[in-house]
């Protein structure tokens, strides 16, 4: 009973020395006694990480950055020559570089020419959440192992950073007064042999520390509501669109209605405009085509006049009738082209009217705009206006741009208050976040003391038991890997030697078959040639017909116009 509890109060009171934990022992003194423990992180690393990293996190690119920028920033701090790299993948020197001084930071300094094991021992010993073997030290850049070695070089900045704010900030550690008052009193009573005392004292500063714990707890949760009700207001205000910028976004798109309108009245002006000399144009050729055509009749009435009176053989009658025909094909052109000109022009018409009712109905749009913006100016379209001024009924320099410049002055005295509300509603919230981070940070070092306390037995006796179980499960691991790799290289072979051969057979069937196809298509050829050489004889011989025929037609014709011809002669 004594023993048992001599053990147990001893281990209880190592905790509470107010000291900072010592330093890691050496590679070499771990290698003499493998199954020692070497200092108190790795109490803390045999607990869930606080980080919460783990391997499908560090598999994500946008992690893989934050984590290099962290650990360059963190060898940069201490003038490190060596920085890493996302894309592409850093080499294995500066990887091994790095993992050196890492460990050198952590004061565990390693062998230059068995670092791999080192690192591997180290990492084993501190209870490491990632686990790295030699194998992957040897490729760490391969993407495999990529994401694990970086996780691991992570894992070591935070635990270096850890170490240095330990160094740095002694107040981290248990109170002074109350931790060291609690050990001093306690190891009093376990000198003069009273139990039941420390049994008391144990449980009424558990109790303080619990009580202590829910206070802070319940700050915290205060605070959060506190930061949670100003994040979302803080967002509503980021997020929705303020005032000014709607009255902004308002103004831009009646501007452009604006200048759209008088773009488009300009534009139909000119067109008009344009039309309308085309149209005049065209008017006065049509009277100019119909004078011609005029003059073309009356010149027509004395030429018929002057046929009638002169005698006139039968070619020059034909010439006559086709210059008829020909003038009436012109006149019958000339009307078509009037009635072409008259269908544009009726066209032009329609469609400065459709371009009318719509500036009519933008107008109405922009007058009920104007209504809702409470600015006094209404658009009042005129249809016999000629200038943009005079079709819109306002002019734009005069009235609209002083009413909309007034309103955008309003716009922006209210936009600047609600600039100033907001500084001062992230100066609130800045302020609430730093107060709820030092509570955050009081509370973790109080749960983390708690812990350590309650679960410092526990890991002892289960530390063995792991280690025996991860080494057999490597064991198994590797010899069922070997096995697959074996089976999987004799079904390979197998599968080749089997493909092997059908790709034999296959060649030897396709070169038969290729062999027989060349024969046939070789006497088809043949075939096809005999056809062709029989037609062309025959071709050649309707060829000769053809020509006899042709040539003995021609002398009977010949010899039948001889005749006729002496017939008349004769006549």
């Amino acid at each position: 009973m004594r023993g048992g509890k001599v053990t147990g109060k001893r281990k209880a009171t190592d905790i509470f020395g107010g000291a900072l934990p010592p330093p890691p022992p050496s590679v070499e003194h771990h290698r003499h006694i493998p199954n020692s423990r070497d200092s108190d992180a790795s109490f803390a690393s045999s607990r869930p990480s606080s980080i919460g990293l783990t391997r499908d996190l560090h598999s994500d690119r946008s992690h893989q950055s934050s984590s290099i920028r962290s650990i360059n920033t963190f060898l940069a701090s201490h003038n490190f020559p060596i920085s890493l790299r996302a894309n592409p993948v850093p080499p294995v020197k500066d990887i091994s570089e790095t993992l050196k001084f890492l460990l050198s930071t952590v004061d565990c300094p390693c062998d230059t020419l068995k670092w791999d094991e080192d690192v591997v021992f180290f990492l084993k010993s501190v209870n490491c959440p990632f686990k790295l073997t030699k194998s992957t030290l040897r490729a760490p850049n391969s993407p495999h192992n990529w994401p694990n070695v970086l996780a691991v070089a992570n894992w070591l900045v935070q635990y270096a950073r850890f170490r240095q704010y330990l160094a740095s900030n002694p107040s981290v550690a248990p109170d002074a007064n109350s931790m060291r008052l609690f050990g001093f009193q306690s190891f009093r009573h376990f000198i003069r042999n009273e139990d039941d005392l420390v049994n008391d004292l144990d449980s009424d500063f558990l109790g303080k520390l619990e009580a202590e714990k829910a206070s802070i707890a319940e700050t915290i949760s205060n605070c959060e509501k506190v930061s949670g009700e100003l994040d979302t207001k803080l967002d509503a205000l980021r997020k929705g669109p303020s005032r000014k910028e709607a009255l902004e976004r308002v103004k831009a798109e009646l501007e452009k209605d604006v200048n759209k309108f008088y773009t488009m009245v300009t534009e139909r002006s000119e067109r008009t405009r344009g039309m309308e000399k085309v149209v005049e144009e065209k008017e006065k050729e049509l009277a100019a085509k119909e004078e011609e055509k005029e003059r073309i009749c009356e010149e027509n009435k004395g030429l018929k006049k002057s046929v009638e009176e002169q005698s006139f053989n039968v070619r020059d009658v034909e010439r006559m009738k086709r210059e008829l025909v020909a003038v009436e094909r012109g006149v019958e052109e000339a009307e078509v082209a009037r009635d072409g000109w008259e269908q544009k022009a009726w066209e032009v018409n329609s469609k400065i009217s459709n371009q009318f009712h719509q500036i009519q109905r933008l107008a109405i749009d922009c007058n009920q705009a104007m209504r809702r913006l409470k600015v006094d100016v209404q658009f009042a379209v005129n249809e016999r206006g000629v200038e943009p001024g005079e079709v819109m009924g306002v002019d734009y320099k005069g009235v609209v741009k002083p009413a909309l410049c007034s309103l955008y002055d309003g716009v922006k005295e209210g936009s600047m208050k609600k600039v100033e509300e907001l500084v001062t509603l992230q100066e609130q919230a800045s302020e609430l976040a730093s107060k709820m981070e030092s509570r955050k940070r009081l509370l973790g070092s109080i749960q983390l003391q708690i812990n350590e306390a309650e679960e410092k037995m526990r890991i002892v006796k289960k530390e063995a038991q792991e280690f025996a179980a991860k080494c057999d499960l490597e064991v198994k691991t590797m010899a069922e890997g070997l096995k697959t790799e074996e089976r999987n290289l004799e079904d390979v072979e197998k599968e080749a030697a089997e493909m092997l051969k059908a790709s034999e057979v296959r060649l030897e069937e396709e070169a038969k078959q290729s062999e027989a196809e060349v024969q046939a298509t070789a006497a088809k050829l043949f075939a096809l040639i005999d056809s062709i050489s029989k037609h062309k004889e025959y071709m050649d011989s309707k060829i000769l017909e053809v020509k006899t025929r042709v040539a003995d037609t021609a002398s009977a014709v010949s010899e039948i116009y001889k005749a006729s011809l002496k017939k008349q002669l004769g006549v």
